[in-house]
């Protein structure tokens, strides 16, 4: 467990597009009307038969949007799934714009879009199937209740109907498991929405600072420092405590783990309880101990995957 020992110093900034964030202060009014006015009218994928097609019209909404920093305001708009990027895809290309996300990025939200609607029209197709199937199932027990052989005609011209419908409907089911699949794996690549208060920039260069606190200059004064007196990370005092051993943690667990002994571990465990019992004694906070371990879905949806993946220690089978 690592612990932060708070400074006298800190830095509030707003990170500029590049950088990202989410939710902001927005006209609500107007923008459930946007909202409204694009989920009312149908999309379809020949919207998309052309790259230029596809940012004529991208252009066109986002012009008629409520605007913020260049971009359209991502307004309640809270996260993105497939439908929320069908239904604000001008809002979703100018906030991947204003990221200076690749080409990639903002084709991979056209093509969910695109998606999205056969989505719709395939599963409209399958209740067809299955509504077929249901209606000549009964049309053979109502032959068969009747006195009909099961060799008769209509009887077999029923259930090949039946056969053929449920043969269809399982066509498109599998189809929609694939749709779903690409869908998914486009929605994993593209980044949150911007904050509206996130101004525009090309990179943290461009942040805006909010409000500052605090003064380094006036650190050796407020705890007493000598004019010789020369601070130290960390890590540094730890090692001269002879209580910081990294070689053996990396040998143990791999790069980047540090492995802490003697009192340099119990001062660990002593911040630890520290800040643990004035944020729920003082603060109000509800102390939990949660697992250690956590399964693929909760770390896509907090987008530590699939972006990060290969920095990850994971448990798999083999190991």
């Amino acid at each position: 467990m690592q612990a932060a020992v708070p400074t006298t110093t800190t830095a509030v900034s707003i990170r500029s597009g590049s950088g990202g964030g989410g939710g902001g202060h927005h006209r609500a009014a107007a923008a459930r009307a946007a909202a409204a006015a694009r989920a009312a009218r149908p999309w379809s994928t020949a919207r998309f038969s052309t790259a230029e097609t596809a940012d004529e019209a991208t252009e066109a909404e986002a012009e008629a949007a409520e605007m913020v920093h260049g971009r359209v305001s991502r307004g309640d708009l809270p996260s993105l799934d497939a439908r929320a990027v069908t239904d604000n895809l001008p809002l979703v290309v100018s906030h991947l714009k204003s990221r200076r996300s690749s080409d990639e990025a903002i084709k991979s939200a056209e093509q969910i879009a695109s998606l999205n609607d056969e989505r719709v029209s395939l599963i409209q197709a399958r209740d067809g199937a299955l509504s077929v199937r249901k209606e000549q199932s009964a049309v053979v027990g109502k032959l068969m209740r009747e006195g009909a052989s099961p060799d008769d005609d209509a009887v077999l011209q029923a259930k090949a109907e039946s056969a053929k419908a449920a043969d269809e409907a399982a066509g498109i089911e599998s189809k929609l498991d694939d749709i779903q699949a690409t869908v998914e794996s486009l929605l994993a690549g593209l980044p949150n929405l911007l904050d509206d208060r996130v101004p525009d920039g090309e990179d943290d260069t461009e942040n805006e600072v909010v409000s500052t606190w605090g003064d380094a200059q006036d650190l050796p004064a407020q705890l007493g420092w000598t004019d010789d007196f020369e601070p130290k990370w960390h890590d540094d005092v730890a090692t001269a405590l002879g209580g910081w051993n990294s070689e053996n943690a990396v040998a143990m667990s791999g790069a980047r783990f540090v492995a802490l002994s003697g009192h340099v571990a119990r001062l660990e465990r002593a911040i630890s309880s520290c800040f643990l019992d004035m944020h729920v004694t003082d603060n109000g906070y509800t102390e939990v101990s949660v697992p250690l371990v956590v399964g693929r879905s909760a770390l896509e949806g907090t987008s530590q995957l699939p972006k990060f993946e290969e920095d990850l220690f994971r448990i798999t089978q083999e190991s």
